[in-house]
């Protein structure tokens, strides 16, 4: 969801949900504690240097359960942070704090925000000889703790 999309969300709205991939609802009473420009400077695997520039939130839940952000202030936020980004209608994307920081990005659906997940990906797949449409595969988790010659697995 670009920055424009998020403002003209909240504009209709009278509060503020925000809802995790596995379905679960972000606790209302979360605050925003950064909002403001992420940049990226970095080669990829076939020798390209590229730049990537988001909008970063980050949503953070305390022990104030009394506390409710507003569609309105949020926006206000959002508005102090202009300066950051100098008016480009960039990508949002949410930090979320789970067993680590988590990094989503955002859609909007039945008036609720949904924090979508984020995959690492190779941008240069035909350096690589990856077909253009593989996605990786997840990877299994492991129950052995030890390692065998030949396993594979070190």
């Amino acid at each position: 969801m670009k920055l424009s999309a998020l403002q003209n969300q909240l504009q209709s709205l009278s509060n503020i949900q925000f809802q995790l991939p596995d379905g679960q609802q972000v606790p209302e009473h979360f605050h925003i504690t950064e909002a403001g420009l992420t940049t990226k400077r970095f080669i990829d695997c076939g020798g390209t240097f590229r730049t990537e520039k988001t909008i970063n939130m980050q949503v953070w839940v305390a022990e104030d359960v009394d506390h409710r952000l507003t569609p309105t202030k949020l926006l206000g936020i959002l508005k102090k942070a202009e300066p950051l980004y100098q008016e480009e209608d960039l990508e949002v994307e949410v930090e979320y704090q789970e067993s680590t920081i988590s990094r989503y990005g955002l859609t909007f659906e039945n008036g609720v925000f949904r924090f979508e997940p984020k995959f690492t990906d190779c941008l240069a797949k035909d350096h690589c000889g990856i077909p253009e449409n593989q996605m990786p595969q997840k990877k299994e988790t492991s129950t052995t703790t030890s390692c065998t010659p030949g396993g594979g697995c070190c």
